[in-house]
């Protein structure tokens, strides 16, 4: 009859190089998720800042039309104004206003809700 030695290295060896990996799962895991959170923030800020990137574009380009000679024929005041721009559809809900006193133009894009945009808004003058 044979019987086993009471003391193996090998299997201490083993529980050591567990409990090794698992404190080494625990650092990963602490070190990747917050560079996770962040990433997800950065997704955030960069859609904020696309869609506003795009409202102004289109303000600018409407208030371009305007200032060429478009809104000689509109009547003084505050209108909603129509876009015909596709990419309106990236925006979030929100309503375009022009207001026109005399010589002075003022195109403006304001969301309906918090979205964590501001208004977009653009002057001119007419020659």
């Amino acid at each position: 009859m044979k019987t086993l030695p009471t003391h193996n290295p090998r299997r201490r060896l083993g529980g050591f190089l567990e409990a090794d990996m698992a404190v080494g799962m625990v650092v990963l895991a602490l070190a990747v998720l917050p560079l996770a959170y962040s990433m997800s923030r950065e997704r955030q800020v960069l859609k904020l800042e696309y869609r506003r990137g795009l409202a102004a574009e289109i303000v600018d380009g409407e208030m371009e039309i305007l200032a060429a000679g478009a809104a000689r024929n509109l009547p003084e005041g505050t209108r909603n104004y129509p876009v015909h721009a596709d990419a309106v559809t990236q925006l979030p809900p929100g309503h375009f206003q022009l207001t026109k006193n005399h010589d002075h133009l003022r195109l403006e894009w304001t969301p309906d809700g918090r979205h964590g945009l501001g208004a977009v808004v653009r002057e001119t003058t007419l020659p």
